[in-house]
């Protein structure tokens, strides 16, 4: 069970802190580009060499539109225009956002031109949720009342209980999360009102609210432990750790170690750009379903291997290596393509140092002189020091990322492996609801609906191989 301390910070909470100094003002996600010379528009001259002709495609922010290629055609009537054909969208942008800005090969990530360096010092994870939505940190009094709207909506309707109890004892918590984040939606069927602000709020407000309860939940129904309710004397953090392991005391005091790191970690998750349970949110919100149904797709992505199941396989991977006298031999198979992959390094956006590992590198740091080093935080340390001095990782500019430390901060909490992917879900859920709402407010978007390359047969006529029916 998650450990406990015995320092617990004023109940309420906590003062809004002051805007980072010399953060930059709000962007937008793409860079911006280099200006034309005067009098002449960006355009991308293509000569089709099937047909001899010539286009000319606008550019703007550094990209074309994709239906501008539609224009180039060969003389077949039946040629309905060229298609970009990108698989897992590698170099696709499918919107305009102001949310996040990302620079991998220099290491950078902003929420809405606040360095993440800077928000993790300085910020509350509720004061982070709030600037992805609206773009601006909050004053004091937009501060307040949303940390006691959120406070005052993290209980759940009693029937959750029989709900979460329908579960197998053995059931993985990320499923029971996204089946009940799904299943808000019947709670609150008029959140389907999706264009009517009032409407929009209340349901943001629920689940920020909501989630770190159901998680919690899920958590104890797995552990066999009874329920805890919210304790709305807490903060956002230390209420979810009274949630998850408070037994016998009259009142849960969280250690303030502990408290604050989950706290920098969900600001760290809050957002990512449009990665795979983002770009999920907003296709499925695209339809313009309920945002309790559009973010479960988000749980449901992120309950992925590839995504938010990193961290998982960061601990196996050391599970598997077994002590530090074997991480030599183990980089060595790496290297030569014979054992696993090296879990935690690399990452498909940074091609620098991931910015949040250095954060939570030193986070880590603070945890372990509370927990001490076991033999897994060796291992996982000797692996770094190794991967870090040898020039096939560097190289390959293969550093370290956010999921080789989050793990290990998670695992000496006591948190079990199979709810890492839940807390990454608490965390990205601001994220998302701001991602969701900026797409359906965006006059561009339509129902989310790519094209295909078709490559099965051409038209050919039914023959059965099945025995002739037989007639009465």
């Amino acid at each position: 069970m998650p450990k406990t301390g015995t320092t617990a910070r004023p109940a309420g909470p906590k003062k809004k802190t002051a805007k980072p100094a010399g953060a930059a003002p709000v962007t937008a996600s793409a860079k911006p580009p280099a200006a034309a010379p005067a009098g002449k528009a960006s355009a991308l001259e293509i000569k089709d060499t099937r047909t001899g002709k010539t286009y000319s495609i606008p550019v703007a922010e550094c990209a074309i539109r994709a239906p501008e290629l539609k224009k180039i055609k060969t003389d077949d009537p039946g040629d309905s225009g060229l298609m970009s054909y990108d698989p897992a969208f590698l170099n696709t942008a499918s919107c305009r956002s102001a949310i996040t800005y990302i620079d991998g090969d220099k290491g950078i990530l902003r929420y809405r031109g606040y360095p993440i360096e800077q928000l993790a010092e300085n910020a509350t994870f509720l004061e982070v949720a709030w600037l992805l939505r609206h773009g601006e940190l909050p004053n004091q009094q937009e501060y307040d009342q949303f940390v006691h709207d959120i406070t005052f909506h993290t209980y759940v309707h009693e029937n959750f209980r029989k709900f979460l109890e329908g579960f197998r004892y053995d059931a993985h918590p990320m499923a029971m999360l996204n089946s009940s984040i799904a299943g808000l939606a019947s709670f609150y069927p008029s959140a389907r009102n999706i264009f009517d602000e009032t409407e929009r709020n209340i349901s943001i407000v629920r689940l920020l609210a909501k989630t770190p309860t159901i998680a919690a939940f899920s958590y104890r129904h797995v552990k066999g432990l009874p329920f805890v309710y919210p304790d709305n004397r807490l903060s956002y953090v230390e209420n979810f750790l009274s949630m998850v392991a408070r037994m016998s005391e009259s009142k849960y005091e969280a250690n303030p170690v502990f408290a604050r790191a989950l706290e920098i970690l969900f600001i760290l998750h809050a957002d990512h750009e449009q990665n795979c349970s983002t770009n999920a949110v907003r296709a499925v919100g695209s339809s313009h379903v309920d945002p309790f149904s559009a973010v479960s797709a988000g749980v449901a992505a992120l309950f992925g291997p590839l995504h938010g199941g990193a961290n998982e396989q960061v601990l196996r991977m050391i599970n598997e290596i077994g002590s530090v006298k074997n991480v030599p031999k183990f980089i060595e198979t790496v290297k030569s393509g014979e054992g696993g992959r090296l879990m935690g390094f690399g990452h498909r956006v940074y091609k620098s140092y991931d910015p949040r590992a250095k954060i939570v590198k030193k986070l880590a740091d603070e945890v372990f002189k509370v927990v001490g080093v076991d033999k897994d935080l060796e291992i996982a340390l000797e692996l770094e020091r190794i991967a870090l001095s040898d020039d096939y990782f560097t190289s390959r500019k293969l550093y370290p990322n956010v999921d080789f430390y989050t793990g290990l901060i998670y695992r000496s909490m006591a948190f079990p492996t199979d709810f890492f992917t839940v807390l990454f879900a608490i965390g990205r859920m601001p994220g998302w609801l701001a991602q969701w709402e900026e797409m359906l407010l965006d006059k561009e978007q339509k129902i989310a609906r790519p094209r295909q390359i078709y490559i099965g047969p051409a038209e050919r006529p039914y023959r059965s191989s099945l025995k002739p029916k037989q007639t009465l």
